[in-house]
């Protein structure tokens, strides 16, 4: 009865926790919408058919300013829907496998074993971020697609989330949707790693083993986590993206991961692998509020004592 109990309660802990993880993260990528659409604009546009050469964006300022006059002030929301569908599942995933993974470790003091208790904390964030890619990646795949298209009205590639994965499926197959999945794989061990181990290492110092902290001052420490781990890992995630840009078309750009760096590097240098990294560092932001809004929700909801 007792093992009974404890199981029923374990479950619905574990349905809080998406819960937490998946409302504060729909709620903080749709105000960062617009920014994130600039970002992947400036970061793919090279392998885009639909932008020529002299057509591309010349930074921040320049897409921001042309989004609206040329695409409509709406369509810094494309493909937002297939981003918060996506995102529910990912984030949600994310925290809530974080915690399991993070019990198969030992229990380290941050003052006494740093290193220990750090990269008992990357390994448990990684290894969540790794699990929910596997189930979520076609959105993510035509997240990204519907975003980058520039197309209005009857010159749009994909009207909607549904079409642009069937139109993908029949030209590709399976694989056409799991474009870059190797490097998405790498890159987000990379990610979720320095994200949730350095937020929770991070945290730990700072605070201590205070519940109550600053709202403030948590979002600073979530604000600094969310830079320095996308930064890391983005290189990983321009060369997965480019690598998502030649599904559906006749005449493949690369012929994979290695080839994809090797094309990039040679056209402009290690610049490349930073296009619109800028953007990202101002998206993070975003980020930064998932993290505090999930420990504000788990106070609420009664999980943070």
């Amino acid at each position: 009865m007792a093992d009974s109990k404890n199981a029923s309660n374990q479950a619905l802990a574990f349905v809080a926790d998406l819960a937490a993880g998946g409302v504060s993260a729909g709620v903080s990528k749709t105000i960062v919408a617009p920014i994130e659409r600039v970002k992947l604009l400036l970061q793919v546009q090279a392998s885009s058919d639909q932008i020529a050469k002299d057509q591309r964006y010349k930074g921040i300022m320049d897409a921001f300013r042309r989004i609206p006059a040329e695409q409509g002030m709406g369509s810094f929301w494309r493909g937002n829907m297939s981003n918060v569908i996506r995102y529910f599942p990912t984030q949600a995933l994310n925290f809530a496998f974080k915690d399991k993974y993070k019990a198969l470790f030992p229990k380290y003091s941050p003052k006494t074993d740093f290193w220990k208790f750090f990269g008992a904390n990357m390994a448990s964030g990684g290894l969540a971020g790794a699990t929910s890619l596997l189930f979520v990646y076609p959105l993510d795949f035509a997240r990204t697609r519907m975003a980058v298209d520039v197309g209005t009205g009857d010159k749009r590639q994909f009207t909607g989330l549904g079409q642009c994965i069937s139109s993908i499926y029949k030209k590709d197959g399976m694989g056409g949707l799991y474009q870059g999945f190797g490097m998405s794989v790498a890159g987000i061990i990379v990610y979720r790693a320095a994200y949730f181990g350095g937020y929770d290492t991070l945290k730990q110092l700072v605070f201590g083993d205070k519940k109550n902290n600053n709202f403030f001052a948590s979002w600073m420490v979530a604000q600094v986590v969310t830079v320095v781990a996308g930064l890391i890992s983005y290189p990983f995630d321009t060369v997965r993206r480019r690598l998502m840009m030649q599904s559906g078309r006749a005449e493949k750009l690369y012929t994979g991961p290695i080839d994809c760096f090797r094309k990039l590097y040679g056209e402009a240098g290690a610049k490349v692998f930073f296009h619109g990294g800028f953007s990202n560092i101002i998206r993070g932001t975003g980020g930064a509020l998932v993290l505090v809004f999930y420990d504000e929700l788990q106070k609420i909801i009664g999980l943070k004592k």
